[in-house]
């Protein structure tokens, strides 16, 4: 009898495997394995992980307090996590007192921007000018020619307006927003992972990775274009799970109550509006008007939250999820985020387009009256027509961009940190502006837009665990933080003989420190792991996580100008590149 039923099971077995599709066998030998089938609700919409009772037992804790904790820390772990990572983004922030790297073209972009509608020419001695007078300076009214869409100075120059024309002013947006950008990380990793620990753990490597740090603390366009790519994600991700929740809903459960997959409900069920696509258009407009490359991410994010859409209608038990995404799906997708993104772009040129067209207003603003007239568009109005004019000037002079600069770099260096940009660089004496009086020789003090070594190498190794994650387990989350490493980051090798610097990849980092996380919870252990595997993958986990903070503080130094001695300053110049 027992025979009898061990070689029905088999039987069973050989059928179910064969019932698989073929390409789940064929990667069966490169590790793939299919996800366990359960009820197709937890499918949808997983539920939290929640810690284990043995550490509230551990901690001594009663059953009410640890209930009570675990629900207040999906909200108070990342606040905690943005606090930390506050204190550090605006502790002297005004420091360097100086006009550092690009901020000559933004600071005075933005100001004139909130006092004139559009960007000026400046004088040369306009730096020192505003160093000396506390900003106490007149705003020229000579247009300048500005090759970058205005949000991102919009942004700076709200800080600006608050707290003057200075470091600190100028400086205080992008500070805001570099911490606000560890909030939103901590609260998509939960969201993602499933898990309180891995999103803090996310948040809390971005708050000390050098690059973010250092982006945080300069009022350049890429950090604003950052938080404005990661909030359109995480809005994204939170569509991603109402949609979702929305069909399981609609999914018939049985007389057992274990919601089954069918085909009806999954490719009719239409998902309602989803305001929370119509949100993500709107930050992916506000990135695509700071700086053009949020373009790439458009496209990039459009197409991954359709095929989120395929994927949840599938999981539900269409048997043609793609026709019943195009059908109900597609079209909104394509409204709530293109046309939404668009009309954003142009409302941030509000200033430009209010300005006057007699050659008083912003640069090109004349061009549909003067050395625009006539043609087959003139139906179109003036303002489009020299807007137009002016965003083709400026798609000439980013494509052939090839000024030698000395710190550009090839993106091909960029995980491994090959050529970090240096921002700001002084030698003081012994005595002078902080250099300890028994230095012996001189001090350097340097602004390095550098990420932290060991993060930035380990997620070299999360990278490849990604794509392997995502290949041969089919898990979601891999691909969607991969779409977002390479919509930041792949663009560029098609410029390869453009001037472009490594501090463009910050657009990046908070899918890096997402990769880096989901990499240290598989070293963790999956649930049901013996408790050696847990030790040894906590005890692996915390080094790196140890590690990478040491990092972090050690080349502390050179993210904030302090001054050190130069030998110390020698000591952490680990490749030649970095001088």
């Amino acid at each position: 009898m027992t025979s009898t039923a061990s070689s029905t099971d088999t039987r069973q077995s050989q059928a179910a495997e064969a019932q698989q599709p073929s390409w789940q066998q064929r990667l069966r030998r490169f590790g793939y394995t299919a996800p366990p089938r359960t009820d197709v609700r937890d499918r949808l919409v997983p539920p939290y992980a929640e810690p284990s009772p043995r550490l509230w037992a551990t901690l001594g804790l009663r059953h009410q307090v640890a209930e009570r904790l675990t629900r207040w820390s999906g909200w108070g772990g990342p606040l905690l996590v943005t606090l930390l990572a506050g204190l550090m983004r605006f502790w002297n922030l005004g420091s360097p007192k100086a006009v550092i790297f690009d901020e000559t073209y933004y600071a005075k972009d933005a100001w004139a921007l909130i006092h004139r509608g559009y960007e000026v020419n400046w004088d040369k001695n306009a730096n020192d000018l505003v160093l000396q007078h506390n900003g106490h300076v007149s705003v020229p009214t000579d247009a300048a020619y500005v090759v970058h869409p205005p949000v991102g100075k919009y942004i700076i120059g709200i800080g600006e307006w608050m707290f003057g024309f200075n470091p600190f002013g100028w400086r205080f947006m992008t500070a805001l927003l570099g911490t606000l950008s560890v909030l939103l990380l901590c609260r998509i990793g939960r969201r993602m992972f499933r898990s309180t620990f891995l999103g803090c753990l996310a948040g809390a490597l971005m708050a000390v990775d050098g690059l973010h740090f250092v982006m945080s603390r300069t009022s350049l366009l890429d950090g604003v274009l950052m938080f404005f790519v990661l909030a359109a994600f995480g809005c994204l991700v939170v569509d991603r799970d109402r949609a979702r929740a929305r069909l399981a809903a609609a999914l018939p459960a049985d007389a057992d109550g274990v919601v089954r997959p069918d085909a009806h409900t999954a490719e009719t069920t239409r998902l309602g509006m989803r305001p929370w696509r119509w949100t993500a258009g709107l930050m992916l407009g506000l990135a695509l008007g700071t700086k053009w490359s949020g373009l790439y991410v458009l496209a990039a994010f459009c197409l991954m939250s359709v095929l989120w859409d395929v994927g949840a209608r599938r999981t539900a038990g269409a048997r043609h999820p793609y026709a019943a995404t195009l059908k109900h799906d597609t079209g909104f997708a394509f409204l709530a985020t293109v046309p939404v993104a668009i009309v954003t772009y142009l409302v941030s040129w509000t200033g430009w387009i209010l300005s006057p067209d007699n050659g008083k207003g912003g640069y090109f603003r004349n061009w549909a009256v003067t050395d625009g007239k006539g043609g087959n568009w003139t139906f179109l109005p003036d303002w489009l027509r020299s807007l137009w004019h002016y965003e083709h000037e400026v798609y000439n002079f980013h494509v052939h961009l090839s000024s030698p600069h000395t710190y550009q770099s090839n993106p091909w260096s960029w995980l491994v940190l090959g050529r970090p940009v240096s921002f700001f660089y002084e030698s003081p004496l012994p005595g002078k502006d902080g250099c300890p009086s028994d230095a012996g020789d001189k001090c350097a003090r340097e602004v390095l837009a550098l990420g932290t070594p060991i993060l930035w190498w380990a997620a070299c190794f999360a990278v490849v665990f990604l794509l392997w994650r995502w290949a041969f387990r089919r898990d979601w989350r891999a691909g969607a933080i991969a779409c977002g490493i390479a919509a930041g980051y792949l663009p560029w090798f098609q410029y390869q003989e453009r001037t472009i610097f490594f501090f463009y990849a910050v657009i990046f980092v908070p899918f890096l420190c997402l990769a880096v996380a989901m990499m240290i919870g598989a070293i963790l252990g999956p649930p049901g792991s013996t408790e050696r595997r847990r030790v040894i993958g906590a005890a692996s986990a915390g080094i790196l996580v140890l590690l990478i903070a040491w990092n972090f503080i050690y080349f502390w130094p050179l993210y904030t100008g302090t001054s050190i001695p130069i030998e110390q300053w020698r000591s952490r110049m680990w490749l030649d590149t970095w001088v």
